[in-house]
């Protein structure tokens, strides 16, 4: 299955990744997005974890405004799942 980073705010998307079978990745610091093929992020900032370059080769989801389900869609559409 596919390995999710998911900013550590977001809690209530990491449990529903979880039960949908996604290994997750938090992430704390840049680093942690490597080799990941997708992305969580709160939104809030307009860099949260400080990435100035595009390190991360999947995408990035912005959770902001969306329940827990409609964010496992988008990673499922992102990646090709649905």
């Amino acid at each position: 299955m596919s390995i999710i980073g998911v900013e550590q705010s977001l809690t209530n998307v990491s449990e529903a990744l979880l039960a949908k079978g996604y290994e997750i990745v938090e992430l704390k610091h840049e680093s942690d997005a490597t080799g990941v093929d997708c992305c969580v992020i709160t939104g809030l900032d307009n860099n949260a974890l400080g990435i100035h370059d595009t390190s991360i080769q999947g995408s990035i989801i912005e959770a902001a405004g969306l329940s827990a389900d409609e964010v496992c869609k988008k990673v499922e559409e992102k990646l090709n799942l649905h």
